[in-house]
């Protein structure tokens, strides 16, 4: 088995694993997170360059949060929209912020070969355990949570995002 086969199939395993846990214990982590923002913005993964990044970095400002891996169709898809989205709202105060779930080296890959502008955070099954925490007990991806000014869930969606459907959450959340 060559060293590539034996890493996803761990992956697949890991994520299978943890898919089950939030199967059966992701409600009782939606509470925590609906509690307030203190777990959410106690986050913390690396970026490309290895720094730690916390999610708090962010707070204030309206953010989506958009959990992908290079390895998801659909993820590879809503890329250029969340990139064109950023540009458009940025201005305003909104941020976006790319979960990976996948291996770092896959990554830097592509992010680079797509130009994305928004930052990117390694997860690993750390990824997995926030995305139930914000009420996707299934870990599936694409996977995007839309947090207003206070860090609190307004949108969450499974499944790729199109253009008119963020800017209409967006447009809601700017008016209040």
């Amino acid at each position: 088995m060559t060293p590539r086969r034996r890493n996803a199939l761990i992956f697949a395993g890991v994520a299978a694993a943890a898919a089950g846990a939030g199967y059966f214990a992701g409600p009782g982590f939606i509470d925590r997170i609906d509690d307030g923002p203190n777990a959410l913005h106690a986050t913390v993964f690396a970026d490309l360059e290895g720094k730690p990044r916390k999610l708090a970095e962010w707070q204030g400002k309206i953010l989506i949060l958009n959990f992908w891996a290079s390895w998801c169709a659909p993820c590879l898809e809503e890329i250029p929209i969340l990139i064109a989205v950023r540009s458009a709202y940025a201005h305003l105060g909104v941020e976006i912020v790319g979960i990976a779930i996948d291996v770092p080296a896959k990554i830097v890959e592509f992010s680079k070969r797509l130009t994305i502008t928004y930052p990117i955070l390694v997860a690993d099954t750390g990824g997995l355990e926030l995305m139930r925490l914000l009420g996707n007990a299934a870990a599936a991806l694409p996977y995007t949570v839309f947090l207003d000014r206070e860090s609190k869930p307004v949108k969450r969606k499974l499944g790729a995002l199109k253009r008119p459907e963020v800017e209409a959450v967006l447009s809601g959340m700017l008016k209040k």
